[in-house]
């Protein structure tokens, strides 16, 4: 098979490119693990793909498919499979984040897929959380190392069932358990949940620290619901620096048709930058990897 293989970017990734249009399925599967467990986001480009060819190959690295049960945004289910999600109900930028580190339970491993990019912009974003934490000051490294996030949602009874996908309190309040989330119900059946969580992990080798979280989107959308968990404010000094590194080391990935990208969700940030084509359709399933990892 006539294959290229390059960088992504100087700082980030692998490409694995078919010159001839090749089935995606000829890869051998080893090379595939060896090479993400080294790059941590792998970009798969010019095979013959579509939207069941995506599906079966990712099945066939992955396992635990999460339905996003829980999730921060409203996600169209893709062809009755709750697992492939579209990520375009809105078209505003996204910030650089962990997927879903506003709960205990995250997916370790993610897929996308370009159905069809946008004509212009709409680019995903990818970062890597080493890094990030390496090029953190000494002091904001000792301020996220000694405080968590703590991530507060005030949801009416209709809110909480759009975003849990149920209508039981008790149904909820076993996710909620299930998640390590602080469950408040009042007498309306509104609700307020309560998360704690590290803004620095370890890698899973143990030998380098992480900084991966849902902070930056938060404080973009959400700003006067996360806070640091003994609620004092994450200052505005403290965001510019992050911002400012977030987006210095950043790759934009411009979307191909067909694309698929793979990414380590315990070491890789993602967000996505803006854009105005309504016809952009790009999906993710969420998931762990079916290797040692």
């Amino acid at each position: 098979m006539n294959l290229l293989l390059q960088p992504i970017s100087n700082s980030i990734g692998q490409q694995i490119i078919s010159i001839d249009s090749n089935s995606i399925f000829q890869l051998a599967q080893e090379e595939i693990i060896s090479l993400f467990k080294s790059y941590g986001v792998l970009l798969f480009r010019g095979f013959e793909t579509n939207t069941e060819i995506f599906t079966e190959f990712s099945n066939l690295l992955s396992t635990d498919f999460m339905d996003y049960s829980g999730g921060a945004f409203n996600r169209r289910i893709i062809k009755n499979d709750k697992t492939v999600l579209s990520v375009n109900d809105f078209n505003f930028e996204i910030k650089l984040h962990g997927e879903m580190y506003y709960q205990k339970n995250v997916p370790l491993m993610l897929w996308f897929f370009c159905a069809n990019p946008a004509a212009e912009k709409g680019e995903t974003i990818v970062c890597d959380g080493r890094q990030l934490f390496n090029e953190l000051s000494n002091s904001t490294k000792e301020l996220f190392s000694n405080k968590k996030l703590k991530f507060t949602v005030p949801m009416n009874e209709e809110a909480w069932q759009q975003k849990y996908k149920i209508d039981n309190l008790n149904q909820l309040q076993e996710i909620c358990r299930h998640n390590d989330i602080k469950l408040t119900i009042y007498e309306d059946k509104s609700i307020l949940t309560e998360y704690i969580s590290p803004a620095i992990i370890p890698s899973r080798c143990r030998k380098y620290r992480v900084f991966i979280n849902s902070l930056l989107p938060a404080k973009q959308l959400y700003s006067n619901l996360i806070r640091f968990e003994d609620d004092s404010e994450i200052s505005e000094e403290v965001m510019s620096e992050v911002n400012e590194i977030a987006e210095r080391i950043t790759t934009e990935i411009a979307w191909q048709k067909g694309d698929i990208l793979m990414i380590d969700n315990t070491r890789v940030l993602h967000g996505r930058r803006a854009f105005s084509d309504e016809k952009r359709e790009i999906y993710i399933r969420l998931c762990a990897p079916a290797f040692a990892f």
